[in-house]
């Protein structure tokens, strides 16, 4: 198969396995962050109606900067990971402080924005400003790896990028890699699953039992209201990684406490 080929092939089945997302329908650079923060490590499934509920409460930047904290991290619940709800809510204010409300466009300026690596911001390069910039991520590794790596092991990204930069459609990258996320969805459901050949394959590790999971305990309960320290203790701290877990929320400047009483970041306290 040829570049070419494999390009026309790619476009192909994305017209057949399009799968419409408010994020593809309202292609903003804002709209793409949100969008982008919350794919990290969540299923499309998940993320599509926590994305509208969230840009219903925070519908650009510059709400989104003016918000408590406490807020954002709310309208958060459920998707975990919640360090991505604090780095999107300082991306916002950097934006709107710091840039004077525009939004960076460049690949180096993207790279400043907390919680932007290089995978998102080629992300946004593409899918907000339709600019050829190769990035890789999960269902891009399956369609690449299946295609061009079929007896292959221990693939880099480097491999993949190369092939990338030579399969692209310059001409409308955003439509092209529409349509490699969209077959790379497709050939996942199919028992196709190539990631454990990428070398830059990580795992997920299971949430039951996790550190992860007890963070995400801890911020579901102060989400509902503030509570003493007795009061956590009393709920979980016989859980060993109960202290662990409250102790890097607080690093994380998601929680705090003040006067014996625990918080989400901005948080008003009752005096």
């Amino acid at each position: 198969m040829t570049y070419a080929t494999f390009r026309d092939f790619i476009l192909s089945r994305g017209r057949e396995l399009y799968r419409d997302m408010p994020w593809r329908d309202d292609t903003r650079p804002y709209y793409i962050l949100v969008s982008e923060l919350m794919l990290q490590q969540t299923q499309v499934s998940r993320v599509m109606p926590k994305f509208t509920s969230f840009i219903q409460q925070f519908s650009d930047e510059t709400v989104l900067a003016n918000a408590n904290l406490a807020d954002v991290i709310r309208a958060w619940q459920g998707l975990g990971y919640n360090r991505r709800a604090k780095y999107l809510s300082d991306a916002a204010k950097m934006i709107t402080n710091e840039l004077q409300g525009v939004f960076p466009q460049s690949y180096e300026a993207l790279l400043q924005l907390p919680g932007v690596g290089k995978n998102t911001a080629g992300a946004i390069r593409v899918y907000a400003y339709n600019e050829p910039h190769c990035f890789v991520e999960t269902n891009i590794r399956t369609v690449y790896i299946h295609h061009f790596f079929k007896d292959h092991n221990n693939v880099s990204d480097a491999d993949i990028m190369r092939l990338l930069d030579k399969t692209i459609d310059r001409r409308c990258p955003r439509t092209f890699y529409w349509a490699l996320m969209d077959y790379g969805s497709y050939l996942k459901s199919q028992g196709i699953k190539t990631n454990a050949r990428s070398r830059g394959y990580v795992k997920q590790s299971p949430l039951r039992g996790s550190l992860r999971e007890m963070r995400g305990i801890l911020l579901g309960m102060l989400a509902q209201a503030s509570q003493t320290n007795s009061t956590m203790v009393s709920a979980y701290g016989k859980d060993a990684r109960f202290v662990r877990a409250r102790e890097s929320l607080v690093r994380d400047g998601l929680i705090y406490c003040v006067n014996d009483i625990w918080s989400l970041t901005g948080e008003k306290q009752a005096s």
